[in-house]
């Protein structure tokens, strides 16, 4: 690619993460739209069956009707599915096993976005524990991974000729874009995207990345931001709504002069409430991870109408419990007189309604409320924004209460098969818990100079941490959610705080469900003590290998009977390799491929020498004739050296053009091969697809070349070997697979450190790390599963019980 092509492809690449991230901000503005249009249809007919009810005496029809709204928004929302199973949950774990560097099946296809985004409208305005935030991650992932292709499996007649962007780094970078964009539409918070997009996902990343990254999650959030306050204010242009989730201005009353935010003596406070939050969210992370081993023991494996009946039943409960909690079990609070500041911040939430419309009367006189229903009835959001800046007090009952059924309702709910975020329930259930506090203070230990609203920020902070344990990212999206910098130290404290507490009993809500789905994720860095193992104590010494030239026959055998997806491309050495070239065309060819692409030093200075008009031609012919001393052999220890020795032994019978064998002696299977590069399963798929061969009585010159192009053409899905007819293909034609393969790949020694074998694999984003000793040959390769933390550990003990 020259310098021309190469501004051309950055500046296709910058269109395309700005397309990315207003496509995101429209998938949010859908999503946001129908939950706002279908709860409030909802709570208008039930708020109103509920008061005509209250005198009549007829509160089970109203709940009735409750119950009929909710089974089937939530019905609908499995159903979705149903049709697209990788849509339940979060999709956080999926996303970030993505970025991790693993294919998790049909994970950023365009029918898991249609499902996704449809399915989290109906199972929020369902009325269940869930949020439209994380799956919006998941949205925009998919966004980025599907936008700069072109392309989609479930619309095959639509395609465009687009070239660029081919390949997986290309892919990874634009979901890590997407993803970024997710967050920054869900909370407002273009900087706290970029950064969960480094923290959570990205094993390969650069400062053009992080720039591209930030650029789409800008172009999300205004996006968002100009529709949302043009359809709910009518001013266009004003830029008032900056995410779906929106915390509002935290600020005392002017009439209250003791208020101020927080104090320095509150960060006591504030790391005591760290140290419960993580002890709450690791209580939570346990339940959790219980149900979900109990669900895919006695669920998945049945019907799926199973699953669709278990979202029902949660519905059912959650509806009941919603119900009865807010007619018996609240109290009626006196209205505040100076609510100006909560009436403010409500009417950010929908200014054609009436600023006290969140506030729930039933059953209370005039000038009371209803604190239980104020919170259960009403949008999550509301409910949020209620405990953060309701200047009325909340029943520290009623508090106890509402988190002691949110956080059990919400556990049951994380992981049913309804689309599903954990942050607004985490952040609501934690908000509860700081306004409890703030309570207690108030009223038992007389500190009055407290805010409840800052108490009810921190303990959101609090319980979130312990649940995600995430620290830089919901650092800063928080601090941008509440528009308030002030709040930075008290919040990052308390998050710290809150992971260590939680660390030291289990891991995050994520990192578990990665964990219980067996996938092989690989964390930032290993521990030391797995510095006391080598390369060559973890590699997989059993290769599966193939030649600069081979036949059609072993490679459709060695494609057919495994499943890697890349192999070296080898050489054999033997001593008598002037008697092997004779009668046999296939083996005189891979043997000239090695003597030709073997650089040696008398090689390399005849080259360099041939401009060096003056230097004597006698003197130069002596210098290149010169041969190397050899060294004597040491003596024979061991049976590998044995092998070693006999490295030369000619092996009459195996040939280049048999695969491997499970028959073959140690020494066999063993012999030293000299590595040339890797190939990988997909081009060679594309190679016998295309009939790319020559036969055996012709020169490789005379084989058909394929452009990158022409090899990319069916990325990213290649055909596989099992589907292709190959009947029109003499099985005794030949492949050079030289051109195609990838001849300088990163490589390590046997002798390298695990740690830097770790930090290469990791940082560079790679997915087979071929071993090669001090004279070329290939010992062993390493892939992701050999540095997956399990694996590791396992070597560690078999290393100390050898010693």
């Amino acid at each position: 690619m020259d310098n021309k092509k190469a501004q051309r492809y950055e500046a296709v690449k910058w269109v395309l993460v700005f397309a990315i991230g207003v496509c995101t901000g429209l998938v949010g503005l859908f999503v946001d739209f129908f939950v706002r249009l279908f709860t409030q249809l909802k709570f208008q007919v039930v708020q109103s069956s509920v008061e005509e009810c209250t005198e009549k005496g007829c509160l089970a029809l109203s709940l009735l009707e409750l119950l009929g709204f909710n089974l089937t928004f939530v019905f609908l929302a499995s159903l979705l599915v149903l049709i697209q199973p990788v849509a339940a949950g979060s999709g956080i774990p999926e996303i970030k096993c993505y970025l991790n560097g693993v294919k998790v099946p049909g994970v950023v296809r365009l029918r898991t976005v249609v499902c996704k985004a449809t399915g989290v409208l109906f199972s929020v305005a369902g009325g269940l524990f869930v949020g439209k935030e994380g799956p919006m991650i998941h949205s925009g992932a998919v966004v980025g991974a599907g936008l700069p292709q072109f392309q989609s499996i479930s619309l095959r007649k639509i395609q465009f000729n687009f070239p660029y962007f081919r390949s997986d780094r290309d892919k990874r970078d634009f979901v890590s874009a997407g993803a970024a964009a997710g967050v920054a539409a869900a909370f407002g918070a273009p900087i706290g995207g970029t950064l969960f997009s480094l923290e959570e996902g990205s094993s390969f990343w650069n400062q053009g990345l992080t720039w591209k990254v930030l650029f789409c999650s800008m172009a999300a959030t205004f996006t968002l931001n100009f529709f949302r306050s043009g359809i709910q204010f009518g001013s266009w242009g004003s830029f008032q709504l900056p995410g779906l989730l929106n915390f509002g201005e935290f600020k005392c009353s002017e009439s209250d002069k003791k208020c101020h935010l927080w104090t320095a003596v509150d960060l006591g406070f504030f790391i005591l409430m760290g140290i419960v939050g993580g002890l709450l969210g690791a209580t939570f992370n346990c339940l959790n991870k219980r149900l979900a081993k109990y669900r895919m023991r006695n669920v998945h494996p049945k019907p799926k109408l199973v699953r669709v009946l278990e979202s029902l039943l949660v519905s059912l409960t959650t509806t009941v419990t919603v119900f009865v909690a807010s007619m018996v079990l609240g109290e009626c609070r006196q209205m505040s007189s100076s609510r100006h500041s909560g009436n403010d911040t409500l009417s950010l939430q929908d200014i054609s309604e009436d600023v006290n419309s969140s506030i729930k009367t039933f059953f209370c006189p005039n000038e009371t409320y209803n604190d239980m229903a104020t919170l259960f009835f009403n949008p999550q959001e509301s409910a949020i924004l209620q405990l953060f800046h309701q200047d009325g007090t909340f029943s520290p009952v009623t508090l106890s209460l509402f988190f002691l059924l949110y956080f059990l309702l919400s556990c049951w709910t994380y992981g049913i098969s309804v689309p599903s975020g954990l942050f607004v329930p985490s952040l609501l259930c934690g908000a509860a818990f700081g306004r409890l506090v703030a309570n207690l203070l108030k009223s038992y230990i007389g500190l009055d100079h407290i805010y409840s609203g800052t108490f009810a920020l921190i303990g959101a902070a609090a319980f979130l941490g312990g649940v995600v344990r995430m620290t830089i990212s919901l650092t800063v999206i928080l601090i941008e959610s509440t528009n308030e910098i002030t709040y930075g130290l008290p919040i990052m404290i308390t998050l710290m705080v809150a992971k260590w507490t939680g660390d030291f009993f289990n891991k995050g809500i994520y990192d578990i469900h990665v964990n219980l789905r067996g996938v092989p994720l690989l964390e930032w860095e290993t521990e030391v003590e797995m510095d006391k193992l080598r390369a060559s104590d973890i590699m997989e010494p059993n290769l599966t290998y193939v030649y600069p030239h081979t036949r059609i026959q072993s490679l459709v055998s060695i494609l057919r009977t495994t499943v890697h997806h890349a192999f070296p491309v080898v050489t054999e050495n033997r001593g008598n390799e002037r008697e092997f070239m004779k009668g046999n065309q296939l083996i005189s060819n891979n043997i000239k491929f090695k003597k030709s692409s073997i650089l040696t030093r008398a090689g390399e200075q005849r080259k360099r020498s041939q401009s060096m008009k003056s230097y004597p031609s006698s003197e130069l012919r002596n210098m290149c004739d010169e041969h190397i001393a050899t060294e004597e052999p040491p003596e024979k220890e061991d049976l590998l050296q044995q092998m070693l020795e006999r490295r030369y032994t000619p092996y009459p019978n195996l040939y280049p053009d048999q695969s491997p064998s499970e028959e073959w002696t140690m020494e066999e299977r063993f012999r030293p091969l000299t590595f040339h590069g890797l190939i990988l399963r997909s081009q060679l798929v594309t190679l016998l697809d295309r009939g790319v061969c020559y036969s055996e009585s012709q020169s490789s010159a005379s084989q058909p070349r394929l452009s990158h192009a022409e090899m990319s053409e069916d990325y990213p899905r290649y055909p596989d070997i099992h589907d292709l007819d190959l009947t029109l293909l003499n099985p005794r034609m030949i492949v050079d697979v030289t051109p195609y393969m990838n001849p300088s790949p990163f490589t390590v020694s046997p002798n390298t450190h695990v740690s830097q074998v770790f930090n290469l694999f990791r940082t560079m984003g790679l997915r087979h790390l071929p071993v090669v000793n001090a004279v070329g040959e290939v010992v062993g390769i390493i892939t992701r599963h050999n540095l997956t933390h399990e694996f590791l550990q396992a070597r560690l003990r078999q290393h100390y019980q050898t010693i």
